[in-house]
Protein backbone atom coordinates (compact mmCIF):
# COMPACT_ATOMS: atom_id res chain seq x y z
CA UNK A 1 0.00 0.00 0.00
CA UNK A 2 1.26 3.37 -0.49
CA UNK A 3 1.09 5.80 2.36
CA UNK A 4 1.01 9.90 1.48
CA UNK A 5 4.53 10.49 1.70
CA UNK A 6 5.00 8.48 -0.76
CA UNK A 7 2.49 9.53 -2.96
CA UNK A 8 4.22 12.99 -2.98
CA UNK A 9 7.63 12.20 -3.32
CA UNK A 10 6.84 10.55 -6.72
CA UNK A 11 5.67 13.28 -8.63
CA UNK A 12 7.58 13.33 -12.01
CA UNK A 13 5.82 12.15 -15.24
CA UNK A 14 7.98 9.06 -16.04
CA UNK A 15 6.87 8.19 -12.33
CA UNK A 16 2.81 7.88 -13.32
CA UNK A 17 2.46 4.63 -14.90
CA UNK A 18 4.67 1.33 -15.24
CA UNK A 19 2.35 -1.77 -15.70
CA UNK A 20 3.75 -5.11 -15.86
CA UNK A 21 2.24 -8.15 -16.71
CA UNK A 22 3.03 -11.78 -15.46
CA UNK A 23 1.45 -15.37 -14.84
CA UNK A 24 0.82 -14.81 -11.23
CA UNK A 25 -1.19 -11.41 -12.12
CA UNK A 26 -0.73 -8.00 -13.00
CA UNK A 27 0.21 -5.05 -10.83
CA UNK A 28 0.93 -1.46 -11.62
CA UNK A 29 2.92 1.66 -10.37
CA UNK A 30 0.42 4.80 -10.32
CA UNK A 31 2.90 8.16 -8.80
CA UNK A 32 5.58 5.27 -7.58
CA UNK A 33 2.65 2.85 -5.73
CA UNK A 34 2.49 -0.67 -6.41
CA UNK A 35 -1.25 -2.98 -6.82
CA UNK A 36 -1.20 -5.81 -7.26
CA UNK A 37 -4.25 -8.25 -8.98
CA UNK A 38 -6.77 -9.47 -5.94
CA UNK A 39 -6.05 -12.81 -7.24
CA UNK A 40 -2.26 -12.38 -6.15
CA UNK A 41 -4.26 -12.30 -2.69
CA UNK A 42 -5.63 -15.37 -2.48
CA UNK A 43 -9.33 -14.08 -4.03
CA UNK A 44 -11.23 -15.96 -7.02
CA UNK A 45 -13.72 -13.70 -9.15
CA UNK A 46 -16.29 -16.16 -8.47
CA UNK A 47 -15.68 -16.00 -4.74
CA UNK A 48 -15.69 -12.03 -5.18
CA UNK A 49 -18.86 -12.20 -7.20
CA UNK A 50 -20.09 -14.13 -5.16
CA UNK A 51 -19.69 -11.98 -2.28
CA UNK A 52 -20.47 -9.05 -3.99
CA UNK A 53 -23.75 -10.51 -5.18
CA UNK A 54 -24.47 -11.12 -1.58
CA UNK A 55 -24.06 -7.40 -0.64
CA UNK A 56 -26.19 -6.13 -3.16
CA UNK A 57 -29.09 -8.61 -2.40
CA UNK A 58 -28.18 -7.12 1.53
CA UNK A 59 -28.74 -3.64 -0.03
CA UNK A 60 -31.72 -3.78 -2.07
CA UNK A 61 -33.26 -5.85 0.70
CA UNK A 62 -32.56 -3.59 3.56
CA UNK A 63 -33.54 -0.22 1.52
CA UNK A 64 -36.65 -2.23 1.00
CA UNK A 65 -37.53 -2.74 4.72
CA UNK A 66 -36.36 0.89 5.36
CA UNK A 67 -39.32 1.74 2.33
CA UNK A 68 -41.64 -0.56 4.24
CA UNK A 69 -40.96 0.74 7.97
CA UNK A 70 -41.23 4.33 6.61
CA UNK A 71 -45.28 3.50 5.60
CA UNK A 72 -47.25 4.94 7.54
CA UNK A 73 -49.00 2.75 10.46
CA UNK A 74 -52.68 1.92 9.15
CA UNK A 75 -53.84 3.26 12.23
CA UNK A 76 -52.04 6.34 12.07
CA UNK A 77 -53.92 7.44 8.77
CA UNK A 78 -57.61 5.72 10.16
CA UNK A 79 -57.42 6.93 14.09
CA UNK A 80 -57.00 10.82 13.66
CA UNK A 81 -58.27 13.00 16.17
CA UNK A 82 -58.36 16.72 16.02
CA UNK A 83 -61.10 19.50 16.78
CA UNK A 84 -62.30 20.22 13.18
CA UNK A 85 -62.59 18.81 9.44
CA UNK A 86 -58.67 21.15 9.00
CA UNK A 87 -57.20 19.71 11.76
CA UNK A 88 -58.30 16.09 11.02
CA UNK A 89 -56.85 16.94 7.02
CA UNK A 90 -53.53 18.29 8.42
CA UNK A 91 -53.01 15.60 10.34
CA UNK A 92 -53.88 12.93 7.86
CA UNK A 93 -51.78 15.13 5.09
CA UNK A 94 -48.71 14.72 7.67
CA UNK A 95 -49.46 10.60 8.16
CA UNK A 96 -49.51 10.05 4.51
CA UNK A 97 -45.73 12.22 3.78
CA UNK A 98 -44.25 9.75 1.51
CA UNK A 99 -40.36 11.26 0.74
CA UNK A 100 -38.29 8.40 3.19
CA UNK A 101 -40.31 5.69 1.39
CA UNK A 102 -39.39 7.40 -1.55
CA UNK A 103 -36.11 7.59 -0.70
CA UNK A 104 -35.18 4.16 0.69
CA UNK A 105 -37.31 2.78 -2.55
CA UNK A 106 -35.14 4.92 -5.29
CA UNK A 107 -32.38 3.06 -3.30
CA UNK A 108 -33.78 -0.23 -3.64
CA UNK A 109 -34.36 0.06 -7.16
CA UNK A 110 -31.01 1.06 -7.94
CA UNK A 111 -29.19 -1.46 -6.29
CA UNK A 112 -31.76 -4.00 -7.79
CA UNK A 113 -31.02 -2.59 -11.03
CA UNK A 114 -27.04 -2.83 -10.55
CA UNK A 115 -27.72 -6.48 -9.30
CA UNK A 116 -29.87 -7.42 -12.39
CA UNK A 117 -27.57 -5.93 -15.36
CA UNK A 118 -24.74 -7.54 -13.70
CA UNK A 119 -27.04 -10.56 -13.55
CA UNK A 120 -25.59 -11.00 -9.58
CA UNK A 121 -28.82 -12.78 -8.17
CA UNK A 122 -29.97 -16.44 -8.99
CA UNK A 123 -33.32 -15.40 -7.62
CA UNK A 124 -34.80 -12.39 -7.32
CA UNK A 125 -38.19 -12.63 -8.70
CA UNK A 126 -38.74 -11.96 -4.37
CA UNK A 127 -36.98 -8.39 -4.41
CA UNK A 128 -38.91 -7.46 -8.12
CA UNK A 129 -42.22 -8.46 -6.41
CA UNK A 130 -41.56 -6.55 -2.87
CA UNK A 131 -40.63 -3.51 -5.04
CA UNK A 132 -43.66 -3.50 -7.39
CA UNK A 133 -46.00 -4.18 -3.91
CA UNK A 134 -43.81 -0.90 -2.18
CA UNK A 135 -44.51 0.92 -5.31
CA UNK A 136 -48.24 0.12 -5.12
CA UNK A 137 -48.82 1.31 -1.76
CA UNK A 138 -46.69 4.41 -2.62
CA UNK A 139 -49.00 5.28 -5.73
CA UNK A 140 -52.20 4.80 -3.84
CA UNK A 141 -50.59 7.35 -0.90
CA UNK A 142 -49.18 9.52 -3.47
CA UNK A 143 -53.28 9.91 -4.52
CA UNK A 144 -54.29 9.59 -1.29
CA UNK A 145 -51.80 12.82 -0.17
CA UNK A 146 -52.69 14.80 -2.94
CA UNK A 147 -56.94 14.36 -2.77
CA UNK A 148 -56.22 15.45 0.91
CA UNK A 149 -54.00 18.36 0.57
CA UNK A 150 -56.59 19.63 -2.09
CA UNK A 151 -59.47 19.10 -0.13
CA UNK A 152 -57.47 21.01 3.12
CA UNK A 153 -56.99 23.69 0.71
CA UNK A 154 -61.00 23.88 -0.33
CA UNK A 155 -62.40 22.82 3.00
CA UNK A 156 -61.42 26.70 4.54
CA UNK A 157 -62.66 28.47 1.28
CA UNK A 158 -65.92 26.78 1.47
CA UNK A 159 -66.38 27.52 5.15
CA UNK A 160 -65.78 31.22 4.14
CA UNK A 161 -68.21 31.26 1.33
CA UNK A 162 -70.70 29.50 3.38
CA UNK A 163 -70.41 32.06 6.45
CA UNK A 164 -70.24 34.76 3.84
CA UNK A 165 -73.64 33.13 3.02
CA UNK A 166 -75.60 32.92 5.82
CA UNK A 167 -74.00 36.29 6.87
CA UNK A 168 -75.83 37.58 3.90
CA UNK A 169 -79.07 35.97 4.85
CA UNK A 170 -78.90 37.19 8.24
CA UNK A 171 -78.55 40.66 7.32
CA UNK A 172 -81.77 40.51 4.59
CA UNK A 173 -83.21 38.96 7.45
CA UNK A 174 -82.36 41.74 10.31
CA UNK A 175 -83.48 44.66 7.48
CA UNK A 176 -86.61 42.97 6.64
CA UNK A 177 -87.55 42.45 10.34
CA UNK A 178 -86.04 46.50 11.10
CA UNK A 179 -88.91 47.66 7.86
CA UNK A 180 -91.69 45.79 9.38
Amino acid sequence: MCGPAERERRTSVSDDVDASSAESGWSFKLRGCVARSMSQTGLDDEELFGEAASEIRADVEDHLAGARDALPAASAVWDVEADNTLGVLNGLRTALAVEEVESHLRDAKKWYTIGERADAFEDAEDLEAEIERIEDVLDNLEEVSDAVADLASAIPELRGELEELHAADEEAADEAGDDE
